[in-house]
């Protein structure tokens, strides 16, 4: 879960303090080193994750810990090393890695890493080689972000936009991700009507006719009931702004074992669901799938192979598919860029570390000025041809 102010980003996690947690991904990180570089076999990276996935999982559960680590935090703590492997590999063979998930470097069909109901199909066919010219940007607008001038107690006055209008303008953005709390409807939904009266102002004004958005709950949604009189109310105030949604990011708890009583047929049938922090393994994308949800986001910082695989199941099951950042600046936006305008079906990419830490990406903006550097709403995704994951 994470909460966004202003020039700022603070991350936190289910059931342990930001500190402690830090800790112990840092103790797990130097173990999964250990077993990554006293691993001889050899491969394909995606074949590699496939056995050591279960080792790093092991390294994870004989940690002494006050909980059980999550998978989720074992996947991001792992994420650095198979990344590597992807972009070692890209680079062995003089290409994008993007370029060696064919039958010619991945023998195996998918049904090795996802089981029977793949078999006869290859990682190849989910996978563009070659990347999308140019996919929009998704501008995040968070809880305490301002929308209007009067939203602004002082004014940072740092060189960067500050108020919405100001945003658009600057970016010529098109897509906005609208965080929302879950617990409060009326300011959910006054929230969302309110993002809806900038964007409508500033958008004609600017000339353009047809932008979107995204929300957020950040799992807090008490039950699906709550989303769906939130959508009720949001089509009954502004059918725009219904219309404008182009899908609802996790709304109830991520543990979806423990409340099953929270299926997503009916809310789905109104605006695309999809699984996020829920999203670790094959398993929870079909119990998510069963439960009622429509699409995947995909995250880089859950691993390339992860990711890859995930991309596969949900494409096969006809799902909606998005990639979050998770406030990614320099070499990691061009990894979450590139996963993005590789996989076929995702529409937009996420990028807000611009917003909260643009610091992080200084430098960045002459070697990617088409990734870093937007004034039209679009990242230029088809300059990530480089090798490996064309970072560095």
């Amino acid at each position: 879960m994470s909460t966004t102010s202003r020039r700022g980003l603070f991350l936190t996690f289910e059931g342990l303090d930001g500190c402690g947690k830090t800790t112990q991904m840092r103790r797990l990180a130097a173990r999964i080193r250990t077993l990554t570089a006293a691993f001889s076999d050899y491969g394909h990276p995606v074949e590699l994750n496939h056995h050591l996935e279960p080792a790093w999982l092991r390294a994870a559960a004989e940690l002494e810990t006050p909980e059980p680590v999550p998978k989720l935090a074992v996947l991001v703590t792992a994420s650095p090393f198979d990344a590597a492997l992807h972009d070692a590999y890209g680079k062995l063979c003089g290409a994008s890695v993007y370029h060696c998930y064919t039958r010619e470097h991945l023998r195996e069909d998918l049904g090795r890493y996802l089981g029977p109901e793949f078999r006869g199909l290859h990682l190849e066919q989910f996978v563009l080689r070659d990347p999308k010219p140019r996919m929009p940007l998704y501008h995040l607008v968070g809880a305490v972000d301002p929308i209007r001038e009067s939203d602004i107690a002082r004014r940072l006055n740092d060189g960067l936009p500050e108020t919405l209008a100001e945003w658009i303008d600057y970016n010529g953005l098109t897509h906005l991700k609208i965080k929302l709390n879950g617990d409060d409807l009326a300011w959910d939904r006054d929230r969302v009507l309110a993002v809806e009266a900038c964007a409508a102002e500033t958008m004609a004004r600017r000339g353009t006719r047809h932008w979107h958005y995204s929300l957020d709950f950040n799992e807090r949604c008490p039950n699906v009931g709550y989303l769906i009189e939130f959508l009720r109310q949001i089509r009954e105030k502004s059918p725009a702004a219904f219309r404008r949604i182009q899908y609802i990011e996790q709304p109830t708890h991520r543990n979806l074992k423990a409340h099953r009583e929270n299926v997503m047929h009916e809310a789905a049938r109104l605006r695309p669901v999809v699984i996020d922090e829920s999203l670790t393994d094959l398993e929870s994308l079909r119990l998510a799938r069963a439960m009622g949800y429509t699409g995947a986001a995909l995250k880089a910082c859950k691993g390339q192979a992860q990711a890859l695989l995930m991309a596969a199941a949900a494409q096969r099951w006809n799902m909606f598919l998005c990639v979050q950042d998770l406030t990614c600046p320099g070499a990691s936006l061009i990894h979450s860029a590139g996963l993005a305008a590789h996989v076929p079906g995702v529409a937009a990419i996420e990028a807000n570390a611009r917003q909260y830490v643009p610091a992080a990406n200084r430098g960045w903006e002459e070697k990617f000025p088409g990734i870093f550097v937007i004034r039209d709403g679009y990242m230029k995704t088809g300059i990530l041809t480089g090798p490996g994951l064309g970072a560095v």
